[in-house]
């Protein structure tokens, strides 16, 4: 089956629970240890099995041509719970340098507390790689499209680099959503999420999402069987309807957010737009060789002085952290998904006060397009006038 068709389909029970179309809310934490479940075991909400997360589990693993997956709580505990399954005291783990600020924060601050050191390194070199090899160096970890300057690094060549070396390769790909990047089909031994970006879309639940080898993720639902990083009955509902328009959705986000990154490459107040699928951009023949779409997410460098009044001056986007939604968002990175770093931290990673990043919604294409010239335009004639 094409992956629009996994997404209504794929993992659905047969026969239908009751002949219900959609399947229901199992909203209860525990269940008899008899009876027809008897050959699954005990089930439990805490133990990522009821009949909701089971149907979620299937349809995952099947859109990314997976052998398993695994919905969490959230982003932040795939994440987690996807190392610490995987590494141990003494181990290392081998990071791309740019990386979301939550996921920064968790590798330098959290993994030392309990003997886990980072090594980072350039993705996108891979003459580098041989000398950032250290003993007991266990997982490497990239992500599809980085938070926020939207890279492409050599995935291809990191997963053969992993194989090689015997590392777990682990990579987020949040941004870029099965529908553009399906990791297992390049090698890559977990796929993580934010499910409460793209994969749901409505902005209205917070979850995450493990897929790839069963082994693999089996290690990580035990480690969250132990952590409780669970997602509630309720939320896998929301997240099964969600999931069934991603395809829908992420086209036109697709197309959208390469229409506006045009429109941004030519504007004066504009002074570089981070975007795989600009045929100026840096990654842009890897990304064409890796993506199928380059997604809905765009960072730009604003002229000194613009972002602030930039962003209070649109009148469509709404100003709000988080991505992948229905509407389009806009965040300047430093105050927001990268706060928690230090200033020289930031500036290292290229996230500048001046640095907006934006997530393309459903809104129509030309109507956003005309959102940010008007406001652009206001911008620059202020500045204008001020000088």
């Amino acid at each position: 089956m094409k992956i629009d068709t996994k997404l209504i389909h794929a993992g659905e029970p047969q026969p239908r629970y009751e002949g219900a179309v959609n399947v229901p809310i199992f909203q209860s934490a525990m269940y008899e240890t008899g009876g027809e479940w008897a050959d699954k075991g005990v089930r439990y909400i805490r133990y990522n099995n009821t009949p909701n997360h089971d149907v979620l589990h299937a349809k995952l693993a099947a859109l990314e041509n997976a052998e398993a997956a695994l919905v969490t709580g959230s982003g932040m505990a795939a994440i987690s719970g996807a190392l610490l399954a995987h590494l141990s005291p003494g181990d290392r783990l081998l990071a791309h340098w740019s990386l979301y600020g939550g996921t920064h924060l968790f590798l330098t601050e959290e993994l030392p507390r309990l003997g886990i050191e980072v090594d980072f390194f350039d993705a996108a070199a891979p003459e580098t790689w041989e000398e950032t090899m250290r003993e007991g160096t266990r997982v490497v970890y990239v992500e599809t499209i980085t938070n926020p300057l939207m890279e492409v690094v050599a995935l291809e060549e990191i997963a053969a680099f992993a194989r090689r070396h015997g590392l777990v390769s682990l990579i987020d790909n949040t941004f870029a959503t099965p529908l553009n990047f399906r990791p297992a089909e390049w090698g890559f031994d977990l796929s993580l999420h934010s499910a409460t970006k793209y994969l749901n879309g409505h902005s209205d639940i917070v979850a995450g999402a493990v897929i790839g080898q069963a082994e693999a993720v089996d290690r990580v639902k035990r480690q969250l069987k132990h952590l409780g990083g669970t997602l509630d009955p309720h939320a896998c509902f929301l997240l099964h309807r969600g999931l069934k328009t991603l395809a829908v959705r992420v086209r036109h986000q697709n197309a959208s957010a390469l229409a506006l990154a045009q429109f941004l490459e030519e504007h004066e107040s504009v002074a570089q737009v981070n975007y795989p699928g600009l045929p100026g951009a840096p990654d842009h023949a890897r990304a064409r060789h890796l993506l199928d779409g380059f997604g809905g997410m765009i960072s730009f460098e604003a002229r000194p002085g613009v972002a602030a009044p930039l962003l209070e001056a649109l009148t469509m986007p709404i100003i709000a952290p988080s991505l992948g939604g229905v509407e389009s968002l806009a965040i300047r990175p430093a105050f927001t998904s990268h706060a928690g770093l230090s200033a020289q931290e930031r500036l290292k990673l290229g996230v500048t006060d001046d640095l907006v990043r934006l997530s393309i919604g459903l809104e129509d294409t030309d109507d956003l397009i005309a959102d940010f010239a008007r406001a652009l335009d206001a911008c620059l004639m202020e500045k204008q006038t001020m000088a």
